[in-house]
């Protein structure tokens, strides 16, 4: 069926909502935002779905939702009848319809004979893995884009283990979500109906306890006077985590902890900010307000679904930025240090990370003496290789996170967590002020024993089909057309995970790589630095990645600008091919 006759369906069907209707009406006079908005299904990928909330078949709307909770339902109910009374999980963010579609979810499951667990409040991701585990629930469905842009929505789906699916667990929902068939015919019945005899349950607040308890237990310093020495500032930015995070310091009895109370309340508007992401410099926009006038010693801000979190820390009368990477160092510096100190570093200790990920946290954590492992990005990797050496005793967690500000302290939660980190942050910092340091400091010590690692990332946008189109065309041209060098370093091994393959440019023989297949290609250079070229799961973005080391601070940093730059020049070259 063609983009058109899908939308004259859509258009004919009388009981479309007039939210979408009215929608409707105004895009079948432009042709090509018409075809954006049906030339295809949104896309239910290994890690859920996202887009831009609307009307149409690539679009988030009651319909789509309905498809995909339709497809998670005939999933569960070929697990049997104990997976269905063990039910799925269902929380949501801040976000525009995000209570709605979790509705929309509850009461298709409830529909099917599937028990539900709704929140009726926003909650975070990481609560709602929490509360996958704590609950013995077959599944979780989180409602949320994340940091995308406030007309994104999205819907990720959790497996037993609170980790989100793992790839062929979701490529199984998948195929159930492509078998539903007619979005439009999917019927959810009455949620009072369900409310009324328990196939839909409301989770209070009892579980916010008990998640706050589990929390405030990864503190390895629970007594200490750093706790009414340090000023904190922190922002939810319109998101879930507000209320949770307010409560937590409350209760580990940090004294000094301010709120940018402007954004404390959750809002899909974002009426404060140009973009909800904690990686970019106009979240601390406010923060950064607030700290000057209360010389707070680091702001922190965590995105919408309160997964992630973006760390300053002040600098004479100002704030510096750290990235994510930056941010993982120090954690991994601290916590494994922590560790040493008390006695209680295990033998195969380990420390997780994605692929572009700094290497600097790898050679931190064999300072301390733990193993690193590599994983594909997506923190699902991670909650995998939990579930994998939990089960097996090979390898004991130590801490895992990802260059896009995601950090998990302890495992009782699957995926990353702003909440353990935001704690784990302040911890360390009121820690190292004791010894009068700064998080800056402690990074210039880093770099100082290991070298200066620094990594840049360029996203560039490609909306639409015709953006689809043209960046699988750069992925088709890279591998057809091999590079030979980046910025004048000739490259010396290639790493396609789509081949799962290693090559080498010296005539060593190809190797296999473990890791899953995906669209990835990384280039490691003979100098030592590495770029590498992923298009994102969840937004229309193709991504570089560049990590650089030396001795030598600024000659690392102008070798990164050197590679940024010039590799970018070359994509930019490559597309028009």
């Amino acid at each position: 069926m063609s983009y058109q006759q899908t939308a004259t369906k859509w258009m004919e069907y009388t009981q479309l909502e007039a939210e979408w209707k009215d929608q409707l009406s105004v895009i079948v006079r432009d042709e090509k935002h018409l075809e954006d908005a049906f030339y295809k299904d949104l896309e239910f990928g290994t890690g859920g779905m996202r887009g831009e909330i609307g009307v149409g078949t690539n679009r988030m709307n009651t319909y789509t939702v309905r498809k995909a909770s339709q497809g998670v339902a005939d999933y569960v109910k070929a697990a049997g009848e104990e997976a269905m009374k063990k039910g799925i999980v269902i929380a949501y963010d801040s976000r525009r319809k995000s209570p709605e579609f979790a509705q929309e979810a509850a009461s298709t499951f409830a529909k099917n004979g599937i028990q539900a667990y709704l929140y009726e409040e926003p909650r975070t991701t990481p609560q709602l893995s929490y509360s996958v585990r704590e609950l013995g629930a077959f599944m979780g469905i989180v409602v949320t884009a994340s940091h995308n842009p406030p007309e994104y929505n999205g819907y990720k789906v959790y497996g037993e283990d609170g980790a989100q699916l793992n790839i062929e667990d979701a490529e199984a929902v998948i195929e159930y979500v492509q078998q539903v068939g007619d979005e439009l015919a999917i019927e959810t019945g009455n949620t009072e109906e369900y409310l009324q005899n328990g196939l839909i349950q409301v989770i209070g607040h009892d579980l916010d306890k008990a998640y706050l308890e589990r929390v405030a237990s990864i503190q390895h310093q629970q007594e200490f006077s750093g706790k009414d020495s340090l000023k904190v500032v922190f922002s939810p930015l319109h998101g879930a985590s507000g209320s949770t995070v307010r409560q937590l310091m409350k209760q580990t009895g940090y004294q000094n902890f301010m709120y940018v109370e402007d954004q404390m309340e959750p809002n899909g508007e974002f009426p404060t900010l140009k973009s909800p992401n904690p990686e970019e410099a106009g979240a601390f926009e406010l923060a950064m307000k607030l700290g000057k006038e209360t010389a707070a010693d680091i702001l922190i801000t965590a995105d919408p679904d309160g997964d992630r979190v973006g760390l300053a820390v002040r600098q004479g009368e100002d704030y510096v930025l750290l990235t994510g990477n930056q941010t993982g160092a120090i954690l991994i510096e601290y916590l494994l240090t922590q560790l040493k100190e008390k006695g209680q570093m295990p033998a195969n200790g380990r420390v997780f990370k994605t692929i572009v990920t700094s290497d600097l946290g790898r050679v931190i954590a064999e300072y301390h003496g733990s193993s690193t492992e590599d994983v594909l990005t997506g923190f699902k990797f991670i909650g995998e290789k939990i579930k994998q050496y939990t089960e097996s005793k090979e390898y004991t967690f130590l801490f895992g996170y990802e260059e896009s500000y995601g950090y998990l302290i302890q495992p009782f939660v699957r995926d990353k967590d702003a909440i353990q980190s935001v704690l784990a942050i302040t911890e360390a910092a009121a820690f190292y002020k004791m010894q009068g340091k700064t998080l800056l400091d402690v990074l210039h010590d880093l770099f100082e024993r290991h070298g200066y690692y620094f990594e840049g990332l360029v996203s560039i946008t490609k909306k639409g089909a015709d953006g689809a189109r043209a960046i699988q065309s750069l992925l088709t041209n890279l591998r057809n057309q091999p590079l030979v060098e980046v910025a004048g370093i000739a490259i010396s091994s290639q790493e396609d995970y789509l081949k799962q393959t290693r090559s080498f440019t010296d005539g060593r023989k190809d190797e296999n790589l473990t890791l899953p297949k995906s669209d990835v290609l990384k280039y490691f250079l003979a100098d030592g630095s590495w770029v590498c070229v992923r298009p994102s799961g969840t937004e229309p973005k193709i991504k570089y990645y560049i990590g650089v080391m030396d001795p030598s601070e600024a000659e690392s940093k102008e070798k990164l600008n050197t590679i940024k730059s010039q590799f970018t020049a070359e994509m930019e070259k490559r597309f028009s091919l």
